[in-house]
């Protein structure tokens, strides 16, 4: 296996982005430029020089480097698509070229289209092939270089080394690109993950606030029509559509106040409460240094007070209540106790805890403890004394 998978990376491409030249400092690509002018004006030079080429011979040289540009051009463009045989075919095209010059005695014009060609093909072809084509090209090294085959084999590391480097360079490149395209999905998938979170928290606060408002109203709107089949009076009647037309309005007022939490623009949440309390003549205590809240934690503070209020006008009726609102380090507390009423034991929720369950929605403060879940805090309710305690922690 670890062979097969050794093999495998010796016949892999380089990738995409080491291909192109995406991302090179414009400065590199300066320098590369004048590089590669430089190398060409030294092989039509040393072609020049070598007597080679008198007379009417003299138009090959630039000719040749003229095709060896295109076929180079070509490599390139090939290598990006992965065509190997095309890839090879187009660095033998400008071998060809280096050995025509070679066999008309240009030998260092030779050696340097040589260099190239292998240069090119150790930075941009797989590196077995690559290895074979530098191989290849040794031979020519060595017929070409007066001092044999110490020269040709200086040469030889010289290119090997060369080209590597450039492959590595080119391979870095390529793997801050890779890193900064998956950096930006995980940004967009974060995005995306907010996006959703947000939607479900709004939806969480509509059906918190609908549900509470609306089990309400089908009580009311429940007992006028059992008063209706009974007979009862018409005064008894309205007075039951009165109130759920009442708890239609508060709803209504609920889910706009939600919606504006929501977008930020809230009043402060120890106003909220004692607003909330007053209907209920709830005393409400505030401690600590006040500070903003996120909204979500603002939010389950409201209600789960919502909640619980609703619960002791429900189990309690008539029952005296105190909430206390505590800005601790790193969280926020709130607490909401009750005295019970006479015949109620365990006011806000009953012996069973129905507190805990709902307020006439099946949702009731059983959904007020998922919410603190979510937010990382804890939600504790139960009977105390002769009455009905909630504890709600979430971090803030």
């Amino acid at each position: 296996m670890d062979g097969s998978r050794t093999t495998a990376r010796w016949l892999v491409w380089p990738a995409p982005e080491a291909l192109t030249r995406v991302g090179v400092p414009r400065g590199r690509l300066v320098i590369d430029g004048l590089l590669l002018t430089a190398i060409s004006s030294w092989i039509v030079a040393s072609a020049y020089l070598s007597g080679a080429f008198p007379g009417w011979y003299g138009i090959l040289p630039p000719l040749g480097l003229a095709l060896c540009v295109a076929a180079v051009v070509a490599y390139h463009a090939t290598t990006v698509a992965h065509q190997l045989s095309r890839s090879l075919g187009l660095l033998a095209l400008v071998a060809t070229v280096g050995l025509g010059a070679h066999a008309a005695g240009a030998h260092v014009s030779a050696t340097l289209v040589w260099i190239v060609v292998s240069v090119t093909a150790m930075e941009r072809l797989p590196l077995l092939v690559a290895l074979a084509t530098v191989l290849v090209l040794a031979g020519g090294f060595v017929d070409a270089d007066e001092t044999g085959v110490l020269g040709a084999g200086v040469t030889t590391a010289a290119v090997l080394l060369t080209g590597y480097s450039l492959r590595l360079d080119a391979q870095a490149r390529s793997a801050g690109f890779r890193l900064l395209a998956h950096e930006r999905a995980a940004r967009e998938a974060e995005a995306a993950s907010a996006a959703l979170a947000e939607r479900a928290r709004i939806a969480r606060e509509i059906h918190d606030v609908l549900a509470h408002s609306l089990s309400a109203q089908l009580v009311h709107l429940e007992a006028a029509r059992l008063q209706l089949e009974a007979g009862a009076r018409r005064e008894d009647v309205l007075e039951r559509v009165a109130a759920a037309r009442s708890m239609a309005r508060e709803g209504l007022a609920e889910t706009r106040h939600a919606l504006s939490a929501l977008r930020g623009d809230m009043v402060p949440v120890e106003d909220y409460l004692r607003e909330l309390a007053r209907g209920d003549r709830a005393e409400v205590e505030v401690t600590g240094e006040r500070r903003p809240l996120k909204a979500e934690a603002s939010q389950a503070v409201r209600r789960v007070a919502q909640e619980a209020l609703t619960n002791v006008r429900k189990h309690a009726p008539g029952a005296r209540t105190r909430l206390r609102l505590a800005y601790e380090t790193g969280e926020i507390a709130l607490e909401i106790r009750d005295t019970g009423a006479a015949g109620n034991d365990g006011a806000a929720g009953g012996n069973d805890g129905a507190g805990l369950s709902g307020s006439g929605s099946g949702y009731g403060l059983l959904g007020m403890r998922e919410r603190a879940e979510l937010l990382g805090g804890t939600l504790e309710a139960g009977p105390e004394g002769e009455g009905f305690a909630v504890r709600l922690r979430v971090p803030a």
